[in-house]
Order: structure tokens, then sequence, then C-alpha cells
């Protein structure tokens, strides 16, 4: 997994809108960051954790600008 995309809505946000949902429940929750970015965006131990929280972070940033306004463009992209 790499970091979440920046700007306009992409067809990865479509593809990943289930995982960005779950990581804003687990937040809501107060799950630890660490056992988010293992259970939902399948990053263990065996990378580097910077990295893992830099993934975290860039995914969970791009939930909440989707539910601030960017889901409008959802709708617009292309069909696979």
């Amino acid at each position: 997994m790499t970091l979440a995309p920046v700007g306009a809505v992409t067809v990865y946000d479509r593809d990943h809108v289930s995982i960005y949902v779950r990581l804003l429940d687990a937040e809501a929750v107060g799950a630890p960051w660490r056992e988010v970015a293992e259970v939902v965006l399948g990053l263990g131990a065996e990378v580097d954790q910077a990295t893992v929280r830099d993934i975290y972070k860039s995914h969970l940033a791009r939930a909440h600008w989707l539910v601030d306004g960017g889901y409008k463009d959802l709708l617009s992209l292309p069909e696979r």
C-alpha cells in the first residue's frame, strides 16, 4: 500500500472507500493506529513503522477530506 492520493478524487479513492470508512470508524472508537494499520491497511511489523504511520495518516486524512466534501466528485469518475 502507498500513500493516499491528494487533490481531485481519483479511481483509487473509489476503490478504497470501504477502507476510508473503516479508518473513520476506528478513529471514532479510539482504536490504536498501529492496530488499525495492521488490520485495515494490512501493514504489519515487517514494514518500517515510520512508513506505516505515514500511510495510515495519509489515508485517514483522505477519508476526512472525502467526508468534508470530496465525496461529491466520486460519482463523476468513469466506470470500470
